[in-house]
């Protein structure tokens, strides 16, 4: 926290968090364990701080109090409402606005912005599945209930959820992201494991999608002969993103006079899924506050020789990593400095603000 006399109060958020994978970028500073910055946390956390070193230097240029927030657990999307919980707002004081920015595969130096009114990023729940069997040897099949056979079913029967039960207007997603079962080939379990994801355009979608996958569940236990009824657990879930317009649409502006128009991009949405949203009116039942601004941008990070390969054309082309994969890397020298510019001008213009 940073007190610079009277004035707004503005908000940082940078995650902390990595994801269980092996980073296969060869560069020199690259993971050596089972956790890899695959998302850009690691350029997040280091432009705020960056922000908050150049704001420090720059206080005579504004007015307020600055709070940076490093949040743990974004990629499971319960490390937001965990630190709303632990009284957030009650220790450090009602944020009059959060900003947040977040690594795309765009050229380095560019920022985009969504269109007023456009969610930024979709409303997601993550889903622990357990399916209950009876265990028993491989040689005698008809004396145990099969939970790995009932979870490649519920598998299977999830691809209709979008394929077949959601309007082709809608936009949701599902993915099965782990199924553990087993211990031995000659031996059947008695449970199997999913990690189910959902994300929807919005809540009324992603709602339908999770009732969906329930009854699939239930219905696939019961067509097992399963002794007893699946465990069906929502993990975690976190409503569309839905930025501030009229706040946006100045930092937006901010952003045009520091960049250039060229490099302030639009910003269509995606299917991806943040807790930011906790911040604002999503977040109310948590912390109790409404009507907290929340902005968010992309933020480029290919640096400019892999972004002539992408956009090359025929056989060269060669698409930048995405997030989430092994190979994601920003690239430093080319992002951190517009990354740390961009949140500082961002923060210059909300204190600012009257």
């Amino acid at each position: 926290m940073l007190r610079n006399g009277d004035g707004p109060r503005v908000w940082l958020r940078a995650e902390l968090d990595a994801l269980p994978m092996r980073e296969r970028t060869g560069l020199p500073y690259a993971s050596r364990t089972d956790a890899m910055h695959a998302c850009g946390h690691d350029l997040h956390l280091a432009a705020a701080a960056g922000a908050a070193d150049l704001l420090a230097r720059l206080s005579d240029r504004w007015r307020g109090t600055l709070l940076v927030v490093g949040q743990p657990a974004e990629e499971t999307l319960g490390g937001a409402e965990a630190m709303l919980r632990d009284g957030l707002y009650e220790r450090f004081g009602r944020p009059g606005v959060v900003l947040a920015q977040h690594a795309a595969p765009l050229p380095s130096g560019t920022v985009a912005h969504v269109p007023g009114g456009t969610p930024m990023a979709a409303a997601g729940a993550v889903l622990d599945v357990v399916l209950h069997g009876r265990g028993g040897h491989a040689a005698t099949p008809h004396l145990a209930v099969e939970p790995v056979v009932a979870a490649a079913a519920v598998v299977t029967r999830l691809q209709a959820v979008v394929a077949r039960e959601t309007a082709p207007a809608d936009q949701v997603t599902l993915t099965v992201g782990t199924l553990r079962a087993g211990t031995a080939a000659n031996v059947i379990p008695d449970r199997a494991e999913l990690g189910i994801g959902v994300r929807a355009s919005s809540e009324a979608s992603l709602d339908r999608a999770l009732a969906a996958v329930r009854r699939i569940v239930l219905a696939e236990s019961a067509a097992a002969g399963a002794p007893r009824e699946p465990e069906v657990t929502v993990a975690s879930r976190s409503a569309a993103l839905r930025c501030d317009p009229h706040t946006t649409d100045s930092v937006r502006r901010a952003h045009t006079a520091l960049l250039g128009s060229g490099r302030v991009l639009s910003w269509p949405g995606s299917m991806a899924t943040e807790d930011f949203p906790l911040f604002g009116d999503a977040g109310a039942g948590v912390h109790g506050q409404h009507g907290v601004p929340l902005v968010y941008w992309m933020l480029g990070v290919v640096g400019a020789d892999e972004w002539r390969r992408a956009t090359a054309g025929g056989p060269d082309a060669s698409p930048p990593a995405p997030n989430h994969s092994p190979y994601f890397a920003p690239h430093i020298g080319s992002a951190l400095r517009p990354a740390i510019a961009a949140l500082t001008v961002a923060a210059l213009d909300r204190f600012a603000a009257t």
